[in-house]
């Protein structure tokens, strides 16, 4: 049964076919549970669909078809504001999708504020089963329109992971995401950036005075992104992990 299991992964594309194979028959419920996973798998359907979950930050987030899967490389936006955040902040995810962020920054630091808000009912369903465990709150809307109004000048770290694939490099993508991933969590517009300029442009009316707007965004947008930040007035600077190849850019709302 494992050798056939191995084969048929192997067989379909899978790369980690031993590793797969054993995760699937860990997360099993019964043979027929294991033999519709491995249906699944082999249809090209991600891994974290098929077994429910994926690891962020150390954490089980629970995913579901329809929700973007969150990447290792976004660990590096949960870290960045970590090291800006304190005890008692205000912290809002936007684009939340699984709430992975979210439920990492308040798993990690405990005594603070989280909201998190996606567009997407699935999203936001999902996301209340990751964030509530940790007392956060989950809302449905579009960007800024999901936050209530007593937020606005008051958060201290708005972090968003937003959609940043420029429209026409959707077709070039894995067809894991391409096929699967909800295009609404993946389609930047023309250029990648149509989401971000939108929170960027309101970000400075929601943040309090030294309070940290994050954006993960690819190396190659980075500079543009950086002068939509600093067009805005905030204090801006890129980080990037060569390891994880990821990139982040932060605006500072400067104190008065």
């Amino acid at each position: 049964m494992l050798e056939s299991i191995v084969d048929k992964l192997r067989s379909a594309g899978c790369v980690f076919a031993e590793e797969e194979t054993q995760l699937l028959i860990s997360e099993a419920q019964s043979l027929p549970d294991l033999l519709k996973k491995v249906e699944m798998r082999t249809k090209g359907i991600p891994l974290e669909y098929v077994v429910g979950w994926a690891m962020f930050c150390g954490l089980r987030i629970e995913v579901e078809q329809g929700v973007f899967i969150p990447r290792r490389r976004t660990e590096f936006l949960v870290h960045q504001a970590e090291k800006l955040a304190c005890v008692g902040d205000m912290i809002v995810d936007l684009c939340c999708g699984s709430g992975a962020i979210g439920a990492a920054l308040a798993a990690a630091l405990k005594e603070i504020t989280l909201y998190s808000s996606d567009i997407d009912s699935i999203a936001t369903q999902c996301a209340k089963r990751n964030v509530s465990k940790f007392g956060g709150n989950v809302l449905k809307g579009d960007l800024f329109n999901a936050l209530p109004e007593v937020l606005r000048g008051r958060i201290n770290i708005l972090v968003a992971n937003v959609p940043y694939v420029p429209t026409k490099a959707i077709e070039r993508l894995p067809s894991e995401a391409r096929v699967h991933e909800p295009n609404i969590a993946l389609n930047g517009g023309d250029d990648g950036l149509t989401i971000l300029r939108r929170v960027v442009e309101e970000a400075p009316y929601w943040l309090e005075q030294g309070g940290n707007l994050l954006i993960e965004t690819s190396e190659m947008q980075a500079p543009y992104a950086y002068e939509i930040f600093t067009s805005v007035g905030l204090t801006t600077k890129v980080v990037k992990e060569e390891e994880l190849d990821a990139t982040v850019v932060i605006g500072t709302k400067s104190l008065l």
